[in-house]
C-alpha cells in the first residue's frame, strides 16, 4: 500500500502538511470489534503519556522520556495486526509499543518513576522497557542497534519454524545509519520474516530529516536496494496502519521475507521532555495537530455506527485505569541499593564468572 505524494501538501519553509482525505479507509474491510479494540489502545496510549508528562513535570518521572503524543496509530494498529507470540523491537519512545502488546499500565508507570514495582524493578527506566512475557523485546537507546537484534530473534524464529514474526519500529534519523542497511540486507538475503517500520516524524532529534537526506522517503525510497517493495503509509490513520501490518505480517509469516513500512506521522511535542521543539514552523505543528489521530479514528467510529455512549464509557474505563496505575506506582518503594547488584548475569548475580 502506497500512499500518493500528491495527498501531503508542501508548504513554506519546507514544512510537510498532513493528508487531506482521512474518510479513505472508512469501508475497509475490518472487524467493528477490532476498531474499537484499536480505539481503546489509543486511549490507554495518550491518557498514560498524558499522565507521564504530568508527573515528568512533578518531578517524580526519573531521567528523561521521549513521548509519542500524536503517534500512538503506528503502535495501536500495529499491535492489533500482530499475534500474541510475535516479537516487538522499539526505540527509546517505546511506551505505547509496550502497552500495544499488552503490558499492563501500573509496572509501566513505576518503572517510569523509577520504583521496586516497576517493569523492570525501576533500574530500566524509560527507555529501556521490556517484557519477553508479553514479546516486547525491548526498548533501545542506541540509535539503530535493535535492527539487527530482531534479524537475530526472525532469524530463531525461522530456524525453529514457530511462525512468529518480528516487528521492529525505528525513526526516521535510523535510516541514515549503517545498521539500517546492513539489517536490511542481511534480511532480504536470509527471507526473514521480519517487518521493519520506519516511523517517519519529519524530524530526527532537532533536524528535519528532509535537511539531510538525499530521497524524500528516507525509508521507502531506498527499499528498492533490496528488492523490497515501496511502502509509504499514512501513520496517523490506525486503519491504514493496521491493514499494512496485517499484509506485511502474513508475508513474512509465509515465508515470503521482510517488509519495509514507512508510515508518516509527527509527534505533539519536542523529541524529548528536554526539547520545546521551536524549530518546526508554527503552521506545520498546527496543521498536524488538527490531524490528530484520536479524534480522526473516533469520528471513523461513529461514522460506522458506533454510539458516542460507547466511546465515551471507554474513555471513562481508561482514565480510571490510569488512575488507578499512577496511584499503585506512587505507591512503590525505591529499589534497594542492594538491588544494583542483581540481574547483572543471567542466573540473577553479580559475581564475575571464570
Amino acid at each position: 500500500m502506497k500512499l500518493p505524494l500528491s495527498d501531503h501538501e508542501y508548504g513554506e519553509h519546507g514544512a510537510v502538511l498532513p493528508p487531506q482525505n482521512h474518510a479513505t479507509h472508512d469501508g475497509a474491510d475490518i472487524d467493528l470489534a477490532v476498531r474499537t479494540g484499536i480505539y481503546r489502545k489509543l486511549q490507554e496510549m495518550r491518557q498514560f503519556e498524558s499522565r507521564a508528562y504530568d508527573l515528568f513535570m512533578r518531578q517524580l518521572v526519573k531521567g528523561t522520556s521521549h513521548l509519542s503524543l500524536g503517534m500512538e496509530a503506528i503502535a495501536a494498529g500495529f499491535g492489533a495486526a500482530m499475534r500474541s507470540d510475535d516479537y516487538t523491537f522499539a526505540t527509546y519512545r517505546g511506551h505505547a509499543h509496550t502497552l500495544a502488546r499488552g503490558v499492563p499500565m501500573t509496572p509501566v508507570m513505576a518503572e517510569l518513576l523509577g520504583r521496586s514495582n516497576g517493569l523492570m524493578s525501576g533500574k530500566g527506566g524509560s527507555m529501556h522497557l521490556t517484557s519477553v512475557e508479553h514479546g516486547m523485546m525491548g526498548s533501545y537507546a542506541i540509535i539503530g542497534a535493535h535492527l539487527t537484534i530482531a534479524n537475530g530473534a526472525a532469524w530463531s524464529a525461522q530456524y525453529r519454524g514457530t511462525g512468529q514474526v518480528a516487528v521492529c519500529f525505528f525513526g526516521d534519523g535510523t535510516t541514515n545509519i549503517g545498521a539500517f542497511h546492513e539489517a536490511l540486507n542481511y534480511a532480504a538475503v536470509y527471507r526473514l520474516p521480519v517487518v521493519f517500520v520506519c516511523e517517519n516524524n519529519l524530524y530526527m532529534e532537532y533536524t528535519a530529516i528532509a535537511d539531510i537526506t538525499a530521497v524524500q522517503h528516507p525509508a521507502a525510497d531506498r527499499a528498492s536496494a533490496y528488492g523490497l517493495g515501496s511502502q509509504v503509509i499514512d501513520g496517523n490513520d490506525a486503519d491504514a496502519v493496521y491493514l499494512a501490518a496485517s499484509a506485511a505480517i502474513e508475508r513474512a509469516r509465509a515465508g515470503e521475507g521482510p517488509s519495509l513500512v514507512e508510515a508518516l506521522t509527527y509527534r505533539h511535542g519536542g523529541h524529548s521532555r528536554a526539547d520545546p521543539g521551536k524549530y518546526r514552523p508554527e503552521h506545520e505543528v498546527a496543521a498536524w495537530k488538527a490531524y490528530d489521530p484520536i479524534p480522526l479514528y473516533r469520528a471513523r467510529l461513529v461514522r460506522l455506527g458506533v454510539e458516542e455512549a460507547e466511546l465515551d464509557l471507554i474513555d471513562k474505563e481508561v482514565a480510571g485505569a490510569v488512575d488507578l496505575a499512577t496511584e499503585e506506582a506512587i505507591a512503590g518503594d525505591l529499589p534497594s541499593p542492594e538491588s544494583a547488584f542483581t540481574d547483572v548475569w543471567a542466573d540473577g548475580g553479580s559475581s564475575w564468572r571464570n
